[in-house]
């Protein structure tokens, strides 16, 4: 990070979108307060501001926070270095591609120059330099006017990712053409995709001048840039909140994978640098117990503030109360306790809690989610 910064650094503002429930973690991660808002780590603070620690080396308080207007309050109060005129608060659920374009118009309308790069409040890296150089060389590309994603070197043939493939290296830069983005595979083709190393993982980080992103949605959704610019427009005068409740419920739900990353990979506008860095996505309480293993002589890690006897049992143990819990002979286990919830599962059927979450709404018990 002693780098010189470029020019295209100087403009260089981080989006943060911490949207989505994160459902297989329930009962953790609740509507009030998903899984951003939760230590998952140990680190002893929330996913939120290990994110924003992690870009402030790179940004300062350059960054915007898209979130949902009733998580404004803990948001203000995790991130207090945080720019009020930063905060982005929707009215409801819109996808990545709402968030983040809106996120972009407002920015640009700020600086008609800035380069904007979207990441995750709810993901967990192990390497912070690394990422912070992959960055610095994604904006490098950026600045030639390229949508830049960050592509994870894959440690594993995993099937719970996306997969970007390359395509030529792009001369003079660490980065490479996109020759296409696949969606997650079955694991025969993701052991193919490890083998041939032409294939990363998509993590979903996006580096480009705010006005390509824009201009390429205008060709993909019409419609949802129309509503954003003219958010953006009236964003920083006394219309915001009316012009906000009169267009944010039309706008549609879409992933920016789809409305604006692989159109215009299409339209040869897409790069990828290699992250060759470890990288997760939290998505379950398997990969929380994964990750807790990790240095860790103890069979059974436990997060939270439980009173724990464990005797010959291995897994993990998630808690916000003070009860005791105790395990005997009960391998590879997941214990989430919560005030009004207790799940109790194995490792091998994480992916299901979803389903469970699915089958709450459908017998009316939406209170407990």
């Amino acid at each position: 990070m002693n780098k010189k910064s470029t020019a295209g650094q100087d403009h260089f503002f981080a989006i943060i979108p911490a949207g989505g429930v994160g459902s297989r973690l329930w009962p953790l991660s609740r509507a009030n307060a998903p899984k951003f808002l939760h230590d998952l780590t140990g680190s002893g603070q929330t996913l939120l501001q290990d994110t924003w620690d992690r870009l402030s080396p790179l940004v300062g308080n350059r960054m915007m926070v898209v979130t949902g207007d009733v998580h404004a309050t803990t948001v203000a109060k995790h991130l207090p270095d945080l720019d009020p005129a930063n905060l982005i608060l929707e009215p409801s659920p819109k996808d990545s591609t709402a968030a983040i374009a809106l996120a972009a118009a407002v920015l640009y309308k700020r600086d008609p120059e800035v380069i904007v790069g979207s990441f995750a409040a709810d993901h967990v890296i192990k390497d912070d330099e690394k990422l912070l150089h992959a960055i610095e060389a994604s904006i490098e590309i950026a600045a030639t006017g390229k949508i830049v994603t960050i592509g994870i070197v894959p440690t594993e043939a995993s099937s719970a990712f996306g997969y970007v493939k390359k395509g030529p290296a792009i001369a003079g830069t660490e980065g490479f053409e996109v020759a296409d983005f696949i969606e997650k595979p079955n694991i025969k083709k993701a052991q193919k995709f490890a083998a041939s190393k032409k294939y990363l993982w998509n993590a979903g980080m996006f580096i480009a001048p705010a006005k390509l992103l824009l201009d390429v949605l205008a060709k993909t959704q019409p419609k949802l840039h129309a509503g954003v610019m003219e958010l953006a427009e009236h964003w920083d005068t006394e219309n915001r909140t009316e012009k906000l409740h009169s267009i944010w419920p039309g706008l549609d739900k879409i992933a920016i994978d789809y409305a604006i990353a692989e159109p215009a990979a299409k339209l040869g506008l897409v790069a990828v640098v290699p992250g060759n860095f470890e990288w997760h996505d939290v998505g379950d309480f398997a990969a929380i117990a994964e990750l807790q293993s990790q240095g860790n002589s103890n069979n059974l890690a436990v997060l939270g503030s439980a009173k724990v006897l464990s005797d010959s049992s291995s897994g993990i143990l998630v808690s916000d109360t003070n009860r005791l819990v105790a395990l005997i002979g009960l391998e590879d286990i997941i214990v989430v306790d919560t005030a009004d919830a207790l799940l109790i599962t194995t490792k091998a059927h994480a992916q299901k809690v979803k389903a469970m979450v699915e089958a709450l709404k459908q017998t009316g018990h939406s209170d407990l989610l």
